[in-house]
């Protein structure tokens, strides 16, 4: 049973990850006063799946100098990386219980920086190397606000598993009480998913789509399920962190869809940042806040525990 919830949560993350993408096209597409997708299906509501037939019939380019395992294992280990994350999701029957799930979860997105950096080295091209330099650093910045934010209410809550915050977040939610660190842990998660403004390792104008120029076919298709598999995970564990609610509530899966929606739309309002800023924004003011909020619940609790005991 735990094999066949596994195999369909996999499959329901999939099918989520298309559909997401015609939700971005349709809605930076009425951002800039256009229609979007529109002719295949009612709607535009078969173009996702067009899209994947026509990416997996490319031809399949393989550069001369590139390096041949590494070039095609990252973008399966990309994607397989997105979707073992998954695992941690909290059903209440059948999945997999994580009693440690948020260590887990830091665990692979440690992992999946070495994808980024293998297929930016790999294919053996400058621009994809500095790409993947590129969102390698950037990852590991964020990843240490991350960390901390989590830390603090791993403090408050006592445990790793993340049925605890449904169960702290009866009442009321976490970012009633932690206003800025939700607002952190959202910049956090668009510079981890490598999403607009923090889309340096895809620097169109300076990197030529970076990390992954020399990807097509299949590849490129791989590399970008995983990263929509990506920003699907950071808007349910933001949803399960800070929003409280039921997974199988209609209300947990409308604020999942309002999450990945603010994703896009940041992606249609914001312009890029600059690289020396991302960086002095992760070191100089995400780092030192989360710490401060970090140290703030530590006390909080010793408080706690010693007014009780």
């Amino acid at each position: 049973m735990n094999l066949l919830s596994v195999i369909i949560l996999f499959v329901c993350v999939l099918v989520s990850v298309a559909f997401l993408t015609l939700l971005e096209r349709k809605v930076l597409g009425y951002i800039q006063i256009r229609k979007g997708p529109n002719k295949v299906g009612y709607c535009g509501i078969v173009q996702p799946f067009s899209d994947a037939i026509k990416l997996f019939t490319k031809e399949q380019t393989f550069p001369v100098m590139s390096n041949f395992l590494p070039y095609y294992g990252s973008p399966i280990f990309s994607l397989f990386v997105s979707l073992f994350i998954w695992l941690i999701t909290p059903f209440y029957y059948g999945g997999l219980d994580f009693e440690l799930g948020l260590l887990f979860f830091l665990c692979c997105t440690s992992v999946g920086v070495y994808t980024v950096m293998i297929a930016g080295w790999a294919s053996n091209s400058m621009y994809s190397l500095l790409g993947g330099l590129r969102a390698v650093a950037q990852t590991i910045s964020y990843e240490v606000s991350l960390a901390l934010i989590l830390m603090s209410f791993l403090f408050l809550g006592g445990g790793y598993n993340l049925f605890n915050f449904y169960e702290y977040q009866y009442y009321f939610w976490f970012i009633i009480i932690g206003f800025p660190l939700g607002i952190i842990w959202f910049a956090s998660c668009l510079a981890e998913t490598n999403r607009t403004p923090f889309d340096f390792a895809e620097g169109e104008s300076e990197l030529v789509s970076g990390f992954n120029i020399e990807y097509s076919s299949g590849g490129f298709a791989l590399i970008f399920m995983a990263e929509y598999a990506s920003i699907l995970f950071m808007s349910m564990l933001t949803v399960v962190l800070f929003l409280g609610g039921g997974l199988y509530s209609m209300f947990f899966i409308l604020k999942l869809v309002f999450v990945s929606f603010v994703f896009i739309w940041v992606r249609g309002t914001l312009p890029r940042f600059r690289y020396d800023k991302l960086m002095y924004l992760a070191w100089k003011s995400f780092l030192p806040i989360s710490l401060n909020y970090l140290i703030f619940f530590l006390g909080l609790k010793v408080m706690i525990i010693s007014v009780l005991f």
